[in-house]
């Protein structure tokens, strides 16, 4: 995987994923996550990505790929057709994540789904103690350039999940430095020093 140092959120998912599975990646990028699926887990991916450079990036690198937009056009895919859905640090820039979810609930067996936090401690500090929008490396866009409309913390969507009754199977926090299990016990303070959240629900 190219620079994968930099992807340790990919890491975490794909030891999520067992070898010899079917997996949808929803909004996909380049394929970095598909290509290391293919070669080191023999993994049968299947990409939908809107941006018609990544597209071509995937193309280039022998990786399936749709064009299309995920808001509007998960209702294709037929029911249960991958043992895994992934949607990584894009849940946050639909107008109806609810919706999508849904979709993504019927379309795989399970869902992986990571969300930038914004209940992090350096996001908090930005708005407490300098009245702005926070820009991390999670968050790198200002508020007026910034594609995400539903910022949500890791709390907001385990509280959402038990509240419409998805199962969780494992919710994970991520660090520059290490990686937590999270659970209801201790989803607090996860809340407050994981960067990143990656949730396997269905």
């Amino acid at each position: 995987m190219k620079n994968l140092k930099m992807k340790k959120e990919f890491k975490v998912i794909a030891d999520l994923l067992p070898n010899n599975t079917r997996v949808l990646d929803v909004g996909c990028g380049d394929g970095a996550l598909m290509d290391f699926l293919v070669k080191e887990k023999n993994i049968e991916v299947r990409g939908l990505e809107l941006n018609q450079n990544n597209v071509q990036e995937c193309i280039y690198k022998g990786l399936p790929v749709i064009q299309g937009n995920a808001e509007t056009e998960l209702y294709q895919f037929p029911k249960q057709s991958f043992d895994y859905v992934v949607l990584s640090q894009t849940l946050q820039a639909f107008y109806q994540p609810d919706k999508v979810l849904r979709e993504l609930l019927r379309i795989g067996k399970s869902v992986i789904v990571s969300i930038p936090n914004f209940g992090y401690w350096k996001v908090r500090t930005s708005l407490l103690f300098f009245g702005k929008m926070p820009v991390t490396k999670t968050l790198p866009n200002t508020w007026f350039n910034t594609p995400n409309l539903h910022m949500c913390t890791i709390k907001d969507l385990f509280n959402y999940c038990e509240d419409e009754n998805i199962m969780i199977k494992k919710v994970i926090g991520v660090n520059e430095n290490k990686i937590s299990l999270i659970r209801k016990n201790n989803l607090e303070m996860k809340n407050l020093f994981s960067k990143l959240g990656i949730f396997l629900i269905g």
